[in-house]
């Protein structure tokens, strides 16, 4: 998909009509909020599609196409060992001069939720009895049958500490969902293939490439890890200001303060949008930039470093950066600590930085290059697997 986005976002233009078929998956950002603790049947949301949709060799449905919906049906929990029910319908697709067209889709995903998505498209809440801070109440109500005033000592404490978890699905807007078409679609509107040029020198490029070292290597256990798999050919502010754009944060030093707030984000089943990411180090240094982006759980979270390097390309700094996608927390025996898991098909990521900062608008130069001296097939430093095409891609601001 994303090489194929690659090959047709050179072709400037606009088309008109495409047949789009079932199974198609769409992904959206909301551009209304949806929340279960007050929306009711028949409330109307918005959404926008983030990722080119591509058939062939051309982009069949544009980034920026407007997606409207309705809430089908919203079920609040009655008790804190029930989920909340959140029923979304797709209704329609709208481009930028107004044509719209009907649509039968149902919701795959809903990007780093905490909640899940049944086989019937519906969004189910988190259990309250289940979240960490209900498991610490029960702890302490436990020990209450023997202590009461240590538990009384221990519940203020927690209270001073950790918040009650909320366990309403609330996603505002900038809340990231995937969308597969059930029938499918004629799509009569226009298409609109974003204009980016390619990167020259292509020789030169492909040279400064492979001259970059690809592998980090974690600071505590030294141990190899992730792969480089983007290039930035932009100054600092552009840089930051295009992650900003599309959504992501920077993240926070790691510190007491930061790991507090990651202790709590994690007991109250919440998002922390700055969370500190582990120190990775490129030639020996730590990242000059981290961003990532997260909605409702510290357990899933989109997330990069990035390194500053030595010289210019055509007047532009480079940098390098690792993307990776974190899906879960497990526990380490071996490091005796959490950890993230992360999807091991590290391309998917490259694809997503690309379609969020191609997004913005911001991006004026692009390129997808070989690395004939990357392993394919590895693993990182807490022990996924990472698998690759070797590829780096290149944008230029």
């Amino acid at each position: 998909m994303f090489q194929k986005a690659l090959l047709a976002a050179g072709l400037a233009g606009s088309l008109i009509g495409a047949q789009i078929p079932a199974g198609t998956k769409l992904e959206l950002r909301l551009a209304s909020k949806v929340n279960s603790a007050t929306a009711k049947a028949r409330d109307v949301f918005q959404a926008v599609v983030i990722a080119p949709v591509v058939a062939g060799d051309s982009i069949v449905l544009a980034t920026g196409t407007k997606v409207a919906g309705h809430i089908k049906e919203v079920k609040p929990a009655e008790a804190a060992d029930q989920q909340t029910i959140l029923d979304l319908s797709f209704d329609r697709l709208e481009d930028s001069k107004g044509t719209a067209v009907a649509i039968d889709a149902k919701l795959t995903a809903v990007d780093n939720a905490r909640e899940t998505v049944d086989k019937d498209g519906r969004i189910l809440g988190i259990v309250a009895s289940k979240t960490g801070s209900a498991r610490l109440d029960e702890g302490i109500n436990k020990v209450a049958e023997k202590y009461p005033g240590l538990a009384e000592l221990l519940g203020t404490a927690k209270k001073s500490i950790v918040g009650e978890t909320d366990a309403s699905i609330n996603y505002p807007p900038g809340v990231e969902m995937t969308i597969e078409l059930t029938k499918p679609l004629d799509w009569t509107g226009e298409v609109k293939v974003p204009s980016v040029a390619p990167i020259t020198p292509t020789a030169d490029l492909a040279r400064l490439v492979n001259s970059e070292p690809y592998l980090t290597r974690a600071e505590k256990p030294p141990k190899p890890s992730d792969i480089t798999n983007l290039m930035f050919l932009a100054n600092e502010d552009e840089l930051t200001r295009a992650f900003e754009a599309a959504g992501w944060s920077q993240a926070k030093q790691l510190n007491g303060e930061s790991k507090l707030e990651t202790f709590r984000a994690m007991v109250e089943d919440r998002g922390y949008k700055e969370a500190p990411v582990s120190t990775l180090l490129l030639d020996d240094r730590p990242p000059d930039l981290a961003f990532e982006k997260i909605n409702n759980t510290f357990a899933a979270r989109h997330h990069l470093r990035i390194w500053r390097r030595p010289g210019l390309f055509n007047g532009k700094p480079v940098w390098v950066c690792s993307a990776t996608h974190d899906t879960g927390i497990d526990f380490s025996e071996e490091n005796r600590t959490f950890i993230h898991k992360v999807d091991s098909y590290i391309d998917r990521e490259r694809a997503k930085v690309v379609n969020d900062l191609m997004f913005t608008g911001m991006v004026k130069g692009l390129a997808l290059v070989d690395r004939p001296a990357v392993a394919t097939r590895g693993y990182n430093a807490t022990g996924d697997q990472i698998l690759t095409d070797g590829r780096m891609a290149v944008l230029r601001f």
